[in-house]
């Protein structure tokens, strides 16, 4: 996966953050997507580009358990999360709807917004490209590759 960088160098970003309650209502991504991280960053939907990344510190995703966060970045064409930690019941959602959460010692330290990346979900690498840095982190297990490959747990499970 190759993309920009959305940077949050901000710990706790919860899920009314990420999608406030106010458009719960909605159940479509792309109408979500419309919505997604305007409390952080009201130009957010304007500046990401399909395949995009968000990158933030600790604890991401923390808060309320909604799928609709996950749906609101996928919808604004987010292809992963990359952040120090996630809350566990948001990064079960990212899973359970085939969807990247990474996780990377410090990442909202060492990329800026705008930064290109490339990432190796399997092999555990993200390459800055306009740094020409990299990073480590612990892949994946493989039933959460397969998972994400699928589109996510209702298709994982019709399948094995």
């Amino acid at each position: 996966m190759i993309g920009n960088a959305h940077t949050y160098d901000k710990n706790h970003i919860n899920t009314d953050e990420i999608i406030p309650a106010r458009y719960l209502n909605m159940d479509q991504e792309k109408d979500l997507a419309k919505h997604a991280m305007e409390d952080i960053d009201e130009k957010f939907i304007h500046k990401v580009q399909e395949g995009d990344f968000v990158i933030a510190g600790k604890d991401f995703g923390c808060g309320s358990s909604r799928e609709h966060a996950v749906w609101a970045l996928r919808g604004a064409g987010i292809k992963a999360v990359i952040a120090v930690n996630f809350a566990r019941i948001f990064y079960r959602n990212c899973m359970n709807n085939g969807f990247p959460a990474i996780e990377c010692d410090d990442i909202s330290k060492k990329v800026q917004s705008g930064d290109k990346l490339e990432i190796d979900i399997k092999a555990g690498k993200i390459n800055n490209l306009t740094k020409n840095e990299q990073y480590n982190f612990k892949p994946l297990p493989e039933f959460a590759l397969k998972m994400i490959e699928v589109g996510g747990l209702m298709n994982y499970i019709t399948i094995e």
